[in-house]
């Protein structure tokens, strides 16, 4: 009887470990696929001037544009810091903002409408948001 005993508890703790390694693992995993995904965004908003959509079963993906993702692996593994980059050049104005300026002032016009019908406009108010968080993209803060 002490022998299942010991083997179980011998069991458990072993299971414990793993448990841990594995959710230590499952969260490095998650924050590279991260740091990954925000940078694929950054890239996408810089060369074609929109910012990328998240698959639909995604309800939000926020990054901070000037943040970087920390070390970079050639960091992390070397030690070393990478030479600095030369300065960009400012990126020419987007054409897109003119458009989603006039989108803006419709979808707030909206709002306004519903409201003054004392109808509910909690889905035009966050459509309003939606273009907000655009136009800041677009616009590069």
């Amino acid at each position: 009887m002490e022998n299942i005993l010991s083997e179980y508890q011998k069991w458990k703790q072993q299971g414990e470990a793993l448990r841990a390694q594995a959710k230590q693992a499952m969260e490095s995993r998650f924050h590279e696929l991260l740091a990954e995904a925000a940078q694929i965004a950054r890239d996408y908003q810089a060369d074609f001037g929109v910012s990328l959509k998240p698959p639909a079963d995604v309800t939000e993906f926020r990054f901070k544009a000037g943040a970087g993702a920390g070390k970079s692996p050639a960091r992390a593994k070397s030690g070393k810091t990478p030479e600095p980059a030369a300065p960009a050049a400012p990126a020419p104005p987007n054409p897109g903002i003119p458009a989603l300026e006039k989108k803006l002032a419709a979808a707030r016009a909206k709002v306004d409408a519903a409201k003054a019908a004392g109808k509910p406009s909690r889905n035009l108010e966050d459509k309003v948001y939606e273009i907000e968080d655009e136009l800041r993209l677009a616009r590069g803060v």
